[in-house]
């Protein structure tokens, strides 16, 4: 059997060359760089340039995975999911000195071997082609991996993301959870903007549009008032199928992208710093505008094939009636939220935000309330209830929601140093709060925080005040000193100076001057 040695294409086409410029068969071979004896061989074939290989299946060394491998096999055929490092570092445990460690990159190869020869079947995606005007999709994204900063502090928020498939338009909303009320939000804000409603709605499996249908099983089903929203809207409501994220695509891909533009903005704008909510909320308008701009075309498709929006603005809140019972509090879902002491006694509509409640005597606005995360807890703010405590400290000890009373962590530290001085805590500890309901929290933490700097601090309502009194009255007299008068002929003595007698003359007149 005549062995074919494999070489390269281009030393067959060197030889080939070679030998039409008339070139001997040695020489040929020597310029195409091979033995003269396969030069021959492939000159002898019709075809020159076709190789011809003999396929190796014979070893040349001993296997050095002979002690191990069968049991790896018998072990990915259990598990194919095994990945091979571990495999092997578990074969290296269970075999002392039958494997080496330098043999982990051919135990992969052979790992991967056996996965492309007869390995699992793996999951196969289909490409989609979208109609126009057919489905929107959305979904949420959290944005805390981008820094965003409202005067400082970084904002805890995540988008609510919608993308028509075929065009790719999007459009964004910030919101805080994975609601129905940020669904009832986004999609408001989603459709007015496009000012047409497309024939399908899809979500994947949040809690937002879905919920088990049995306590033991994996079936989903949407929720009443997820059905509600897509029937307001006239549109066809469809999901994905449980754990497969990837058919929701269009939207999840999407993230990214989006994600990656508003970086680069927030990189061109120069700060990731805003000063308000609204102002971030503007920032993402534009970068939504700008990337929208280079879609208009498909878009136009997409709007001729959609109806339009002939139905009013589904609210984006829930509204439920309260009572405000005498501990100032009321009961939103399972959380109790503190209010003013002039409601008690009070029945009230809240309307429930995604981010805040309303509370209604009639249409009239009485209060208004953040919305808590979670559903246990309760939301108590100070302001409402210290001047009662006040009058009453002794109940501060066993007041169920005390630990809402501390709305820094320098408060309880100031609570835990006045307790251990054991000088009537409660009390002095509720004048301190008294003072940041009227001055303002942060002003009052800041002068805590003083206090604390020294070496045996003195902390009461007294010195918090006393300090808050001294950083304004600095304030007022830097406001009204007068302005800086510039003079510009000492400038020019000095000039002078420097002219007539030199650098060490204008020395001595700066020495005279200071």
């Amino acid at each position: 059997m005549l062995l074919w040695v494999v070489v390269k294409r281009t030393q067959l086409t060197k030889l080939v060359s070679e030998r039409n410029q008339g070139a001997n068969i040695s020489m040929s071979a020597i310029k195409a760089g091979m033995s003269r004896n396969t030069a021959r061989n492939y000159l002898r074939q019709d075809d020159v340039l076709e190789q011809r290989q003999t396929p190796h299946t014979w070893r040349t060394r001993e296997d050095p995975l002979e002690a191990v491998w069968p049991q790896a096999l018998a072990m990915l055929g259990q598990a194919p999911e095994l990945e091979a490092k571990a495999l092997f570092e578990h074969l290296a445990q269970s075999h002392p000195g039958g494997i080496k460690e330098g043999l982990l990159r051919t135990f992969q190869r052979r790992v991967r071997s056996w996965r492309l020869a007869e390995g699992p079947e793996k999951e196969v995606f289909f490409t989609q082609d979208h109609q126009p005007g057919e489905v929107l999709a959305v979904d949420w994204t959290e944005m805390g991996g981008l820094g965003v900063m409202i005067e400082g502090k970084v904002l805890a928020h995540k988008l609510f993301h919608a993308v028509l498939p075929y065009s790719n338009w999007e459009w964004a909303v910030r919101a805080q959870s994975e609601s129905s009320l940020s669904l009832r939000g986004g999609l408001k804000a989603t459709l007015g903007r496009l000012g047409r409603v497309p024939r399908q709605l899809l979500t994947d499996h949040s809690s937002a549009a879905t919920h088990q249908l049995k306590r033991d099983g994996a079936e989903r089903g949407f929720n009443e008032e997820y059905l509600g929203i897509c029937a307001h809207y006239g549109i066809e409501p469809r999901t994905i199928n449980v754990g497969r994220p990837q058919e929701n695509g269009s939207c999840e891909s999407a993230h990214g992208h989006l994600k990656r533009r508003i970086g680069q903005h927030l990189l061109l704008r120069g700060s990731r710093d805003f000063s308000s909510e609204e102002e971030y909320d503007g920032f993402l308008i534009g970068v939504l505008d700008s990337a929208n701009r280079l879609r208009t075309k498909r878009l136009g498709e997409e709007l001729a094939a959609m109806r339009e929006t002939a139905v009013a603005d589904l609210p984006d809140y829930r509204e439920l009636m309260v009572s405000v019972g005498n501990n100032s509090t009321i009961r939103v879902r399972k959380q109790s939220y503190s209010v003013p002491s002039r409601l008690i006694g009070a029945k009230l509509l809240a309307r429930i935000y995604e981010n805040r409640i309303v509370l209604l005597a009639g249409a009239q606005e009485v209060a208004q309330l953040p919305l808590g995360g979670g559903d246990r807890g309760a939301v108590i703010d100070f302001r409402h209830v210290i001047g009662h405590l006040l009058r009453k400290p002794g109940a501060f000890a066993g007041y169920r929601w005390r630990e809402e009373m501390f709305p820094a962590p320098v408060y309880r530290a100031t609570y835990d140093h006045l307790t251990r001085l054991g000088q009537d805590a409660d009390r002095r500890y509720l004048e301190i709060l008294k003072v940041a309901a009227d001055e303002g929290q942060t002003v009052v933490e800041n002068a805590l925080e003083q206090l604390f700097s020294a070496p045996h601090p003195v902390i009461s309502a007294k010195e918090v005040l006393a300090m808050i009194h001294t950083w304004r009255d600095l304030q007022q007299q830097w406001r009204e000193r007068p302005p800086l008068v510039v003079c510009l002929k000492a400038y020019d003595a000095l000039l002078d100076g420097w002219e007539e007698g030199g650098p060490d003359e204008l020395t001595q007149q700066k020495e005279v001057a200071v």
